[in-house]
């Protein structure tokens, strides 16, 4: 009785790459598998069918000759040593039925040829409170790995240099069969070949010497929002460290750390700064000048002013970064006390306090008085 074709037997194309033979293997081993077909007399022999026609196809050296030369392999002399049922059993197909339960076999490692998703990346970066409330693009410098621009990340001189690792057939891991008493356990290990990668490379890339990656340093541009506060953490997706394996690449995460400024104060949205007036402001009133973030505004102090009298200037403040408007700036007055007075000016103060106009002096006066007067 002649052989059926290996493809014809695992449901593929004769171009199909390994990973749609080995689903395809997975799928028939679970349906084909004896244990699960008791009642079918030629289930054994489906089995067998389709676990040679896998060992072929999974294997680049096989394939090619099967492909070259059919089942008669190289000069006639066929294949050969595909093993019996026996050893077909777990390895085969109920392994991987033991996989859908429990997630894999037991005591084994895990092969590191799975994609895998590459490592964020942080930046700390310092701006000043004006940036903070107008926004602002800015250039960062990051150093970080790449994918090797030579080799595209494969670690290979070229693509005929990676091979498929001939101990695991490029799954990454090896199996071993143990016999217990409640049934035959498939125990498997990261691949001690090809160490879980699932090839090998004969002549590596001599850029990146067999890494494929390289360290390059990236100018990226960030647009920092108006509003930002220290701890505003800002995510660029895709600006991490590559993937492994065909994984996806990391993000950049930007924290914002604000500089102090020497004249405002921030408490959220509002701004705070304290104005220094003279003596006849605050006895007086005057109209004065008050530097805001964006530019200066008029601010008139009533007459009678105290040092620590807060005024609020309305929409001064920072951009809400959630939300709409702005906070307010709120402006705090110090009375400055007159040094190095000239002798006109001494005179002048003296003929007010004579006068009784310094309403603060004489009421310390009287406290003092009565406080005299009572320890007497």
């Amino acid at each position: 009785m002649s052989k059926r074709d290996y493809y014809e037997v695992l449901g593929v194309k004769k171009d199909a790459t390994p990973e749609e033979i080995k689903k395809a293997y997975r799928q028939l081993a679970r349906k084909l598998h004896p244990d699960v077909n008791k009642d079918d007399p030629k289930a054994e022999e489906k089995f067998k069918e389709t676990k040679e026609a896998y060992d072929i196809l999974s294997s680049q050296e096989k394939r090619a000759q099967y492909d070259r030369f059919g089942h008669a392999g190289p000069q006639g002399q066929g294949f050969g040593g595909f093993g019996g049922f026996e050893e077909a059993d777990f390895s085969g197909g109920f392994s991987d039925i033991f996989d859908m339960f429990f997630g894999g076999g037991g005591g084994g490692g895990r092969a590191t040829n799975r994609p895998r998703r590459g490592s964020d990346l942080r930046y700390d970066l310092a701006i000043t409170l004006k940036e903070a409330m107008t926004g602002k693009e800015v250039e960062v410098k990051i150093p970080r790995q790449e994918n090797c621009p030579t080799c595209d990340g494969s670690g290979a001189a070229s693509k005929s240099d990676i091979e498929t690792c001939t101990v695991c057939n490029g799954t990454g891991q090896e199996e071993t069969m143990q016999n217990t008493p409640f049934g035959r356990i498939v125990n498997r290990r990261v691949c001690s070949a090809c160490h879980g990668q699932g090839k090998k490379i004969k002549k590596v890339c001599q850029d990146c010497k067999g890494q494929g990656k390289i360290r390059k340093t990236k100018t990226i541009k960030i647009n920092i929002p108006a509003g930002v506060d220290t701890g505003a953490k800002i995510r660029v997706s895709g600006e991490g460290e590559p993937g492994e394996n065909g994984g996806p690449t990391g993000d950049l995460f930007i924290f914002i750390n604000v500089k102090p400024h020497e004249f405002f104060e921030r408490n959220g949205d509002d701004l705070y700064c304290e104005v220094p007036i003279t003596f006849a402001q605050a006895a007086l009133g005057d109209d004065i000048e008050v530097p805001t973030i964006d530019g200066k505004v008029r601010l008139k102090v009533p007459a009678g002013t105290q040092t620590g009298k807060l005024f609020r200037i309305k929409g001064k403040g920072a951009p809400r970064l959630r939300g709409y408007g702005t906070g307010d700036q709120f402006v705090k007055t110090v009375v400055v006390t007159p040094t190095n007075l000239t002798s006109k000016q001494k005179e002048l103060l003296k003929e007010f306090t004579e006068a009784g106009g310094d309403d603060t002096y004489s009421q310390s006066k009287s406290i003092f008085q009565r406080f005299k007067d009572a320890f007497k």
